[in-house]
């Protein structure tokens, strides 16, 4: 099977040793994505929801760039630094990924890079 890295400037250029994303036959895994802004790579100014929305606009952008969609989505998993804001993610998400919904797990965290709120990694099946 073979292997492609999937690169966009459309979404933060990746902080670390790791891609974007990564496409392994008709699967696409997408690097978690936390709030940053492509064009300044700084955090979103604005409450969780500014941060919400800034992530699943990156993971668009990753996922249009490997020739698919957020509606190709098969699992999401989510980071929170707090399980309040679940309802808001759940709100955004729904006007990002239509039914039949991804799986999903949502997770609490102490922290995440540059003091983001929200993280969100992805799986893509493009077949």
């Amino acid at each position: 099977m073979s292997r492609q890295t999937i690169h966009t400037e459309r979404a933060p250029q990746a902080i670390g040793t790791y891609s974007q994303a990564v496409r392994a036959g008709d699967t696409v895994y997408l690097s978690g994505q936390v709030p940053l802004d492509p064009a300044t790579m700084q955090l979103v100014s604005g409450d969780i929801e500014a941060q919400i929305r800034r992530v699943f606009e990156n993971l668009k952008a990753v996922a249009e760039a490997a020739g698919g969609s957020l509606a190709h989505a098969v699992k999401m998993n989510v980071f929170l630094t707090d399980l309040a804001h679940f309802g808001k993610v759940n709100e955004i998400m729904a006007s990002y990924c239509g039914k039949p919904y991804p799986a999903r797990a949502v997770v609490g965290v102490a922290q995440l890079p540059r003091g983001a709120q929200v993280e969100i990694e992805c799986v893509l099946h493009l077949g």
